[in-house]
């Protein structure tokens, strides 16, 4: 029999809205339980059964191990990381904007492979600075001409760069379709069709489309790295939703990103899998709804979570020891606020190799279930936590990339980055 753990924690009142990964639950402000299932996943424990405490170990071994189950069982591994063939073409000349504070920069980042060629449009406001500019790198998931539009004749909360750009920091947005459809198309379309044109031959372990998604955002590193105007050093990705997920993984997999957030990255993303919430999206219905976001091998795992090798507070560890920041909102159940909040708790033994502090200070990656009580008493909605390497904030209303949402990125990169 499966033992399982009962811990209370705080949720605000929900409201049924549409978003992105489906219905989204309702429920009267009441304390919701989460449930934990025994067998979590020990972060700081390798294959063989050692117990990591020293930062070497943790480099040497056991990220390595953790990125490979992640490679394997989830995500899937990439066809090919920077090709060869990259390019960066502007798309038109560098103009002034936001009344001579900015320089908007828009550049086709392209490449070509065994099937075809593909690009991708990055739109890029440069704060006219002395120093280069600490930035950040949004993958919209939204449409295009309305939530990123170059010529800000369309102003939106979900990319503000007039905001980001008066607090000092470099703008940039792509969309997530330009790098790969997102429709299950049998891996036909954009860069998997690029660099994998028969996808009858493709593994089970071969990149999904978060996958794909996480590469276009490392492309577009490649080209900061070409720029005077950014601090390289200083870039962080920003992703909500599905765009949250890949944000995770991007930070996973490219160590160059100094910050990773995720925005209501729910399942598949910052969400404990081993935490059940029964308003929340599982595993089993996201493979269902979005076959493609993941390798095949995910599948498997449908309703069988206890058998999945990783949890997501090890994809949250693995961007240790740099920043990582996570944000739910208090409508959003169906992302499962309270195991995203877990996810950063448990992650958090992992910054301390580091000497640093995470999210929650002396958390243990297995803890008793007293601690585990403890550990999961979430902070009040609008209360943000920023002290430590790990920041966490529930917003008030709900699933969705709000002005509230990116001024406190703003204010943690204040304190961390700048």
């Amino acid at each position: 029999m499966t033992k399982i753990i009962v811990v209370t924690v705080l949720a605000a009142a929900s409201a049924v809205c549409a978003a992105e990964s489906g219905a989204r639950a309702s429920s009267p402000a009441t304390l919701t339980p989460g449930v934990l299932q025994a067998g979590t996943p020990d972060v700081l424990k390798t294959i063989a059964g050692q117990t990591v405490t020293t930062v070497e170990a943790w480099e040497q071994v056991r990220r390595p191990e953790v990125l490979e189950l992640f490679k394997t069982h989830v995500f899937g591994r990439n066809a090919v990381e920077r090709p060869a063939t990259l390019r960066f073409e502007p798309i038109e000349p560098d103009r002034e904007m936001m009344e001579g504070r900015a320089l908007r920069k828009r550049v086709s980042i392209r490449y070509s492979g065994p099937g075809g060629e593909g690009a991708i449009a990055l739109t890029a406001f440069i704060p006219k600075t002395v120093r280069p500019a600490p930035a950040f790198v949004l993958i919209c998931n939204r449409s295009s001409a309305k939530h990123i539009d170059p010529d800000r004749l369309e102003k939106n909360p979900f990319f503000p760069a007039e905001e980001l750009i008066a607090r000092g920091y470099a703008a940039l947005a792509f969309h997530n379709g330009d790098v790969d459809p997102d429709v299950h198309d049998g891996f036909t379309n954009g860069v998997h069709a690029v660099f994998q044109p028969d996808p009858s031959v493709r593994k089970s372990d071969a990149w999904g489309t978060i996958a794909a998604w996480a590469w276009g955002a490392s492309r577009v590193m490649d080209w900061i790295e070409t720029q005077p105007g950014i601090d390289r050093m200083r870039v962080g990705v920003v992703g909500h939703s599905r765009g949250g997920k890949t944000a995770l993984w991007c930070g996973a997999t490219d160590t160059r990103f100094a910050l990773t957030i995720s925005n209501n990255s729910g399942c598949g993303g910052a969400k404990f899998n081993r935490m059940a919430l029964p308003k929340s999206e599982s595993i089993a219905r996201i493979n269902k709804s979005f076959p493609h976001w993941f390798c095949t091998n995910y599948k498997q795992y449908g309703d069988n979570e206890e058998a999945l090798p990783v949890d997501q507070h090890m994809l949250v560890a693995l961007i240790a020891p740099r920043l990582a920041y996570v944000a739910s909102a208090t409508l959003d159940d169906w992302a499962g606020q309270p195991g995203e909040f877990h996810s950063c708790v448990l992650a958090s033994p992992v910054w301390r190799l580091y000497g640093q502090q995470g999210l929650v200070p002396g958390a243990r990656t297995a803890p008793s279930a007293e601690e585990q009580a403890s550990a999961a008493a979430m902070p009040p909605p609008d209360t943000p936590l920023q002290q430590g390497r790990v920041g966490y904030h529930l917003r008030t209303g709900k699933h969705d990339l709000s002005l509230y949402d990116w001024q406190r990125y703003m204010d943690f990169a204040d304190r961390h980055l700048k």
